[in-house]
């Protein structure tokens, strides 16, 4: 299998139109630590998991003389995010521990958050602005059947903590012990957020880029998938790295579909999945239409990719509106507008046929 993904992307800056956007929307904030603050560490050890593997995180250390000061502001910044900046409760917060990850493209930082009262903890990340991923922020947000918390301006992104089982890890430890009935219940799952990931254009959703979240539910656990890495939204050129299913990495769980699922299951799927996706166009189609026109004008990738991209879909679709397309935007807006027409049209089986 080829290598879907060759080079990193690069970090695009956030455009006058789209910054509009996310004032008007309350996503724009004033935040009152960087990016680059937290890069003034002095210090990292290794951090490893319970079984002493190495996490690919480091835990970072800053001097006593910055180290109140970023204490206090990674506290204000988590009310900002929470409670909308009211400062009644940092007397109450802990920040336990701040890591580091260079794996990736986003090299973010972790913040490990404590109420010290209970021990309750949650974690939320610092990252360097990149208007790609903001974009897949809002389309997840209005697209996915989960909301999104972030907050951005023109050199940091903060993104809340999202629960659950990296993909990999679940694969790995976990897929081999589940009952017949719940992997028929991840197959359907997994095609489900194949097709979303699909039609709103978010790449790269290898298996450590989405998490597992079991849910208790009257007598059965069910799993539902959840992306965790926006950084590939329309970036790429090639189709392929839009639809899960063809990295090596989630190979496992594609063979689960072709075991568990007929031919006619994974069309209910998919239709049920098309057909809710174009719902939440529907619901969202002011706010959609005003992030479409700011993608329009935000470069979020080069002009190879966008050619290739449009042409590929092209193919797959005969729709014009896609070999016309002169952005991203284009083609985004083209992809959901398509969604709405034929929701119920169904391209082959791919899961099922190489």
């Amino acid at each position: 299998m080829k290598k879907l993904i060759s080079k990193k992307k690069p970090f695009f800056p956030i455009s006058n139109i789209l910054k509009k956007y996310l004032i008007d929307f309350n996503r724009w904030m004033e935040i009152p630590i960087s990016y680059e603050d937290l890069l003034r560490f002095q210090g990292s050890i290794v951090v490893y998991d319970e079984n002493d593997n190495d996490t690919l995180w480091t835990r970072v250390y800053y001097s006593d003389s910055e180290l109140k000061e970023i204490d206090y502001n990674l506290k204000k910044l988590y009310t900002i995010l929470h409670s909308d900046g009211n400062e009644s409760t940092i007397s109450y917060l802990n920040i336990d521990a701040i890591d580091y990850c260079t794996f990736g493209n986003s090299k973010p930082f972790r913040v490990k958050v404590r109420n010290i009262f209970n021990d309750n903890f949650t974690y939320f990340y610092i990252k360097k602005t990149d208007s790609s991923r903001v974009f897949g922020l809002e389309f997840e947000h209005m697209l996915s059947p989960y909301n999104l918390n972030f907050l951005v301006n023109e050199s940091t992104l903060i993104e809340e903590h999202i629960a659950g089982i990296p993909g990999d890890v679940f694969i790995k430890d976990m897929l081999p012990k589940c009952s017949e009935s719940e992997q028929a219940q991840i197959a359907k799952e997994y095609v489900k957020f194949n097709e979303r990931c699909m039609v709103r254009l978010l790449g790269d959703m290898r298996a450590y880029n989405y998490v597992i979240v079991p849910i208790h539910d009257f007598d059965q656990v069910v799993y539902k998938i959840r992306a965790i890495d926006f950084d590939q939204q329309s970036y790429e050129g090639k189709f392929s790295v839009y639809r899960p299913q063809f990295f090596k990495e989630n190979q496992p769980l594609i063979k689960m579909v072709q075991k568990k699922l007929t031919h006619d299951s994974i069309d209910q799927y998919k239709i049920e999945e098309r057909s809710i996706v174009a719902k939440r166009i529907i619901s969202n189609e002011d706010k959609i239409d005003q992030l479409l026109i700011s993608m329009k004008e935000s470069p979020i990738t080069i002009n190879k990719n966008l050619n290739k991209l449009k042409l590929e879909i092209y193919k797959f679709t005969n729709d014009k509106a896609f070999k016309n397309s002169k952005s991203m935007g284009d083609i985004m807006e083209a992809s959901l507008s398509f969604l709405k027409r034929n929701y119920k049209n169904i391209k082959p089986i791919s899961f099922l046929r190489k």
